[in-house]
């Protein structure tokens, strides 16, 4: 009996449900009677695989209730997956045909399911993601102030950005609380803040973005932050090599870590400089930079033993 492989098209108020190799479909609402609903017949269809894409958060929800319910989810990269319907010659869109797409796309590409978060860590990864919305506000805040002649726009500027301020001290402190409130969670955030680089905030970021440090090889969690090179090369012709994908805000979180480590931790600054003396870049070296600093991450969590100079 050939396997069975889902592809979900969310949106709003619907999913449309696809089924390969069968081809067959079907609709369901996006709210609670329609999720029971799914789950029941996909559980008694026994998948190998139930793929659906990031659409803005609108995928959680159905992906958390797939999950809970012992099925093989997978949230899979819209843009990989319109990739994908190009080279297939998929002009038209439709949902039903959306889902039939990423039906065939899980077929094709077989992408690893991983545990969801549980709704501590969810949680914790909500409160970053604010956090970092309140960061930009500040910054930008901060440029119409340079920006502004007018003395009482500069004081409502001021206003907000004293308000924004307090809210990020208390988003700080949450996030703090609940980090050292957990056993597990305070045991990884001093094991990754022993290395030089990494403070609370980029310590705290990757227990919430990348959970799975420390359970990977050294590949699958570059992959999985965005950092593995993908090289381009046909015949003779070879390009440069590039990175993408991935999770970017624990790729962005990485290459701030890479930028404090070039310069204060004496293994990374070295490894640094020898790669700019050799002619590379500096972009690309600390990208390099940053790639290494996750490599000793995640070997600090899998080994459960801090940083070490010697």
């Amino acid at each position: 009996m050939d396997s069975i492989i889902v592809g979900i098209d969310v949106s709003k108020d619907r999913l449309d449900v696809a089924l390969r190799p069968s081809g067959e479909g079907f609709a369901v609402d996006r709210n609670g009677a329609g999720l029971d609903a799914l789950v029941a017949r996909l559980t008694a269809l026994s998948p190998q695989l139930v793929a659906l894409e990031a659409t803005g958060g609108f995928e959680t929800i159905v992906a958390a209730a797939l999950g809970a319910a012992g099925l093989p989810v997978v949230v899979v990269n819209p843009a990989q997956v319109r990739a994908f319907a190009k080279a297939l010659g998929q002009r038209a869109k439709t949902d039903p045909i959306d889902a039939a797409v990423i039906a065939h796309f899980a077929e094709a590409t077989r992408p690893q399911p991983r545990p969801l978060p549980d709704a501590a860590t969810q949680l914790l990864a909500d409160l970053i993601g604010r956090r970092r919305q309140i960061v930009e506000m500040m910054a930008a805040e901060g440029q119409r102030e340079r920006r502004s002649t007018d003395k009482r726009l500069q004081r409502s500027i001021v206003r907000l950005r004293k308000a924004l301020e307090k809210e990020l001290a208390e988003l700080d402190g949450e996030i703090r609380d609940r980090v050292r409130g957990s056993p597990v969670w305070r045991e990884k955030e001093d094991l990754l803040a022993s290395v030089p680089g990494i403070g609370p905030v980029i310590a705290r970021t990757l227990i919430a973005e990348l959970p799975e440090l420390g359970q990977l090889s050294r590949k699958q969690i570059a992959a999985l932050a965005g950092l593995a090179p993908f090289t381009r090369q046909s015949g003779q012709w070879r390009g440069r090599s590039f990175i993408g994908g991935g999770r970017t805000v624990a790729r962005t979180a990485l290459f701030m870590g890479a930028m404090v480590a070039s310069k204060h931790n004496p293994v990374l600054r070295g490894f640094f400089d020898r790669l700019v003396r050799a002619g590379k870049p500096k972009m690309v070296a600390l990208i390099a930079v940053a790639r290494k600093l996750l490599t000793i991450l995640n070997a600090i969590l899998r080994d459960n033993r801090p940083w070490q100079t010697a």
